[in-house]
């Protein structure tokens, strides 16, 4: 199933829907193999015959009415794991601010969180204790700063040092987790030990030879090996810490557990593995492959979910993998993006009941050249070009594509 793919029931289809696949073989029907458009009543009626429901494409063509309403109303917890979520039910997060109006104090709260997380894994490789104080005192600002908008919290984790990856990577896997968690609902006290939790999921790496963490090279069977005893050794330092509860030590130790039992340390499976780990394995794989690393090859945000939404119910969760796609949308602040008109541009901000259709800063014109000025459009208002065509999203650019870095844009 493609992610622009919504499952509808027959009788709820409209004239201008894309079909794009059915309940059923094609060859069982009279219909087009490759999709067609809804045209008519009489169209209507005749899958009527042969289907209880189908799939529409909302890129091609006429969206369902309840669609964005839809991924954009919070997970009830209960319909996760009933016994591991808070109760009392989900927190609806209004934004509170605009982009504009958080970037500024959210880059002053990143910088002192970067600095905490990056004087704490230091600390922990001269061989003293977790200063856990010290991390929660940086945690709370940025917990408030994304609740009133996340948009300024995820522009400002794309902007990533390669040779930073380890600080980096704890730092964005928490704003991830943080955005997923106030997409779901979750109470501040949850949204805090995901932050945690995920800050921390990889404190053990510091025990392990930097040589090793930053090989540009595929790691060997025994490398491979030793850099996975990282959970063990985080656990051996949580021991020894002093605020820890139970819900952040259960994120650090299952981040690396699979959905199908793959993973490990202990090779749980499906709700085995705690929420909050399975919230956290999502969240950590992507950022790993949207993040410059030593090794593997650099993922656009599309591409990354594309690749998560193939790996569900074999990896990850496939309910939690499909809430954190519409958490973050298929092309979240910082991405690089060509529309329709073939104009160029980086994604500054979410529509949050219309994650295709986001804020965005032109970079290039139709020829690829620069623009003069960086307009901002928002093409939830902006729904045509200048030749009347319907403007839109063509499709996500590669990181650093025309040689356009956005954080040269960032001020």
């Amino acid at each position: 199933m493609a992610l622009t793919e919504v499952k509808v029931n027959v009788h709820e289809l409209i004239h201008g829907m894309y079909v794009s696949r059915l309940d059923r073989p094609w060859l069982e029907t009279p219909f087009f193999m490759q999709g067609f458009y809804v045209e008519s009543d009489e169209d209507i009626d005749e899958l009527k015959k042969y289907c209880k429901y189908v799939y529409v494409d909302v890129l091609r063509g006429v969206e369902p009415r309840d669609h964005y309403q839809r991924i954009s109303t919070p997970l009830n917890p209960a319909n996760i794991s009933a016994d591991s979520l808070n109760k009392n039910g989900a927190v609806v997060y209004e934004d509170a601010s605009t982009l504009d109006e958080e970037l500024d104090s959210a880059k002053a709260r990143y910088d002192r969180l970067s600095k905490s997380i990056e004087d704490v894994m230091e600390q922990l490789r001269e061989g003293k204790k977790l200063n856990v104080p010290a991390l929660k005192n940086s945690i709370g600002p940025m917990i408030d700063s994304i609740l009133r908008n996340p948009d300024a919290f995820i522009w400002l984790s794309r902007l990533k040092n390669k040779d930073d990856y380890s600080y980096n990577h704890s730092l964005s896997a928490s704003i991830w987790a943080v955005a997923f968690g106030r997409h779901l609902g979750l109470p501040k006290d949850d949204l805090q030990d995901l932050a945690m939790g995920a800050l921390l999921f990889d404190i053990g790496k510091t025990r392990i030879p930097k040589k090793i963490l930053t090989k540009p090279e595929r790691l060997t069977p025994e490398e491979f090996e030793l850099v996975k005893k990282h959970v063990l050794y985080s656990m051996e330092i949580l021991k020894e810490a002093k605020g820890v509860n139970d819900q952040i030590i259960a994120i650090v130790l299952s981040h690396h557990e699979r959905y199908d039992g793959s993973g490990y340390p202990r090779g749980l499976k499906g709700h085995e593995i705690p929420v909050f780990g399975r919230i956290a394995a999502i969240v950590d794989c992507y950022d790993a492959i949207t993040s410059p690393r030593p090794y593997g090859q650099l993922m656009s945000p599309n591409e990354a979910v594309q690749k998560l939404y193939e790996w569900r119910d074999l990896d990850f969760q496939a309910e939690l993998v499909e809430q954190f796609i519409q958490a973050i949308g298929l092309y979240p602040a910082g991405s690089l993006v060509e529309l329709s008109n073939g104009e160029v541009g980086i994604v500054i901000a979410q529509n949050r009941t219309r994650r295709l259709r986001p804020k965005i800063m032109l970079v290039l014109d139709s020829d690829k050249k620069h623009q003069e000025a960086f307009p901002v459009i928002d093409l939830l208002v902006e729904t045509e070009d200048k030749a009347g065509n319907p403007l839109e999203i063509a499709k996500s650019l590669e990181p650093g594509a025309y040689g356009i870095q956005p954080d040269q844009f960032f001020l």
